[in-house]
C-alpha cells in the first residue's frame, strides 16, 4: 500500500510541474533583421569617353577687297584693282565650306552633386576634349580663270561647363553651357594669269592658332544598374569602389567666333616671296560655329 502511495505523489507532483512550467511567460522571438536598400544618387565625381559627329554651321567665307582707284593710285605694272575683281566677280564676295563629319575620340572629367538621392535635383561642371577634325575646303573658278581656294578646319574643341538637371532615380536629364576654345585653321589662295606683270599672279593668307568662346546643349544620361550584366566590363568591381558605368548622349552648339585674314600677293616663282603692295591685298572673314552630337560612357564613383 505505502508504495503505491509513493508513486501516486510523485506522479501528481510530475503533473503540477508541467502544468507551473506552462504557466511561465515564453521567451520573445527575436526581431527580423532589415537590410537598408541603398538609395542611388548622382553626387561624386566621375570620367569618361566619347565619340562625336560634327556639323559645322555659317561656313560662309567673305572676301573684301582692300586696293581700288577710289583709295590710293595703282601702281604699274599690274595695277591690280582688288575691290573691282570682288565686284566683277573674279574674287567670290562670299563663299559656303559647311560640312558635316563623324568625330574622334573624346573624354571629360567632372563632378555632379544631387541635393536629395533617389530624384531630385543635380548640379555639376565639367571639362572635356574632344578630336573632332573637322576639315573642309573648296574652290571657285571664274569665267577669267581666276582660282580662289579656301580651306578651314577644327583641329579639336574644349569646353568647361556647368550643368543643371533633374534626375528620375538612374536617369538624368540636363541642360549645360559654358566656355569653348580649340585650335582652328584658315587658309586663302589666289591665283590668276597676270601677263603685264610676266608671271601668274596669286595671293595667300593663313592663320593657325587657338580660338576661343561659347558653347550650350543638353543632354541625357543612365546609371546601369550594378547587378545588370552590362557592368561586367566596370574596373570598379574588380577592386571593392563604389561605382557605377552611366551611359550618355548629348547635343552641343559651339561658336568660336569670327577672324580677319590678310590675304597678300606673292611671286610663285620666286618660292611665295611677297611681292609689293601695288599688287594689292584682300581680307577673307572666316567662322567657327557649329554643332557636335555626342555618345559615350562615364565611370562614376561614389554611388551610395
Amino acid at each position: 500500500m505505502m508504495k503505491k502511495l509513493l508513486l501516486a505523489s510523485a506522479a501528481s507532483a510530475l503533473v503540477a510541474g508541467a502544468a507551473s512550467a506552462a504557466d511561465l511567460p515564453r521567451r520573445a522571438a527575436p526581431p527580423p533583421i532589415f537590410t537598408p536598400v541603398p538609395v542611388f544618387t548622382w553626387t561624386g565625381f566621375y570620367a569618361g569617353t566619347h565619340t562625336s559627329y560634327g556639323i559645322t554651321e555659317n561656313g560662309n567665307i567673305r572676301t573684301l577687297g582692300n586696293n581700288s582707284a577710289a583709295t590710293g593710285t595703282l601702281l604699274a605694272p599690274n595695277f591690280t584693282d582688288t575691290v573691282g575683281n570682288v565686284a566683277g566677280g573674279r574674287r567670290p564676295a562670299s563663299f559656303s565650306t559647311e560640312t558635316d563629319k563623324i568625330g574622334k575620340i573624346g573624354g571629360g572629367i567632372g563632378y555632379n552633386y544631387q541635393f536629395t538621392p533617389g530624384s531630385g535635383f543635380v548640379v555639376g561642371v565639367e571639362a572635356s576634349w574632344t578630336w573632332t577634325d573637322l576639315t573642309r575646303g573648296r574652290s571657285f573658278v571664274s569665267g577669267l580663270n581666276d582660282v580662289s581656294t579656301y580651306r578651314q578646319s577644327l583641329d579639336w574643341l574644349g569646353t568647361v561647363t556647368g550643368r543643371v538637371g533633374y534626375a528620375f532615380d538612374r536617369f538624368l536629364v540636363y541642360g549645360t553651357g559654358g566656355f569653348a576654345y580649340g585650335n582652328v585653321f584658315y587658309d586663302a589662295q589666289f591665283r590668276s594669269n597676270n601677263a603685264a606683270a610676266g608671271f601668274p599672279l596669286a595671293y595667300a593668307g593663313r592663320y593657325d592658332d587657338l580660338e576661343t568662346g561659347y558653347v550650350y546643349g543638353g543632354g541625357v544620361e543612365w546609371a546601369i544598374p550594378t547587378d545588370s550584366f552590362l557592368n561586367f566590363f566596370s574596373v570598379g568591381r574588380y577592386l571593392g569602389l563604389k561605382a557605377d558605368v552611366t551611359l550618355k548622349a548629348e547635343y552641343l552648339r559651339y561658336d568660336l567666333g569670327s577672324r580677319n585674314v590678310l590675304v597678300s600677293s606673292i611671286n610663285p616663282t620666286t618660292g611665295g616671296q611677297f611681292v609689293p603692295t601695288a599688287n594689292g591685298s584682300y581680307t577673307s572673314r572666316f567662322n567657327t560655329e557649329g554643332q557636335l552630337i555626342r555618345a559615350g560612357f562615364n565611370y562614376k564613383f561614389g554611388s551610395y
